[in-house]
């Protein structure tokens, strides 16, 4: 039988981690983005944590050949820029936002009090971290194994974020060809010919934003 503390810290868990944040007293400073901001760069010395409040972010890593690969899209509830309290030297890839975003900063030496003396937001972070990694390996499968025309589903609904808590946004902020091309591996001319087929099939349209319809998980899902 759960204890009356043991139903507070699952109250607690519930939380947005904004909300505990607030509760800790931590000292965060609150950056609004334009789009195509960079929050940080890959080479940077990491010094600090971000929580993503509103808005995307492209994770990408540039090889020193000059090309990039996108390694993640982060939507509204996501941490970024861990790395800096794992004793990292430098930042393993650039944030760039897709939309306007607000992000909130956290210091390096801030976020590892919280997580020392907070054991609620301690466990939340850890779990986002987990489920992060489970993310990062169902990105490389992707990656690996799925056709460009199963990626750029994936990215869209991504993007959308179905499969999130809450409801998922069905028109998702502009992005270009290029853009999701750069996000999937392929060329624009590839990706437009897969976008132009998806709306004829209806899994998206075209209105005032691009709209997502549930239906593309067909692609996903279709071997």
């Amino acid at each position: 039988m759960m204890t009356n503390r043991g139903r507070k810290h699952q109250r607690e868990l519930a939380l947005e981690p904004e909300v505990l944040l607030e509760k800790t007293g931590v000292h965060r400073t609150v950056a609004v983005l334009k789009e195509g901001q960079t929050i940080f760069s890959q080479g940077d010395s990491p010094d600090s944590v971000f929580y993503l409040q509103k808005g995307k972010v492209k994770l990408a890593v540039t090889s020193k050949g000059g090309k990039e690969a996108t390694i993640g899209l982060l939507g509204p509830g996501s941490f970024l820029g861990e790395e800096s309290i794992t004793g990292t030297q430098l930042r393993l890839a650039t944030a760039t936002t897709l939309t306007r975003t607000t992000v909130l900063k956290i210091e390096r030496k801030e976020m590892i009090r919280v997580l020392h003396e907070e054991p609620s937001f301690s466990e939340l972070f850890v779990s986002y971290l987990l489920a992060r990694n489970v993310r990062i390996q169902a990105d490389l499968v992707d990656q690996l194994f799925n056709s460009s025309e199963k990626r750029l589903a994936r990215a869209l609904l991504l993007l959308a974020q179905f499969g999130k808590d809450g409801a998922p946004e069905k028109v998702i902020p502009k992005i270009s060809q290029e853009s999701l091309a750069a996000m999937i591996g392929t060329t624009r001319s590839r990706v437009s010919f897969f976008m132009n087929r998806f709306r004829k099939l209806g899994f998206i349209q075209y209105n005032g934003g691009l709209s997502v319809h549930s239906s593309l998980l067909n692609i996903v899902l279709h071997d």
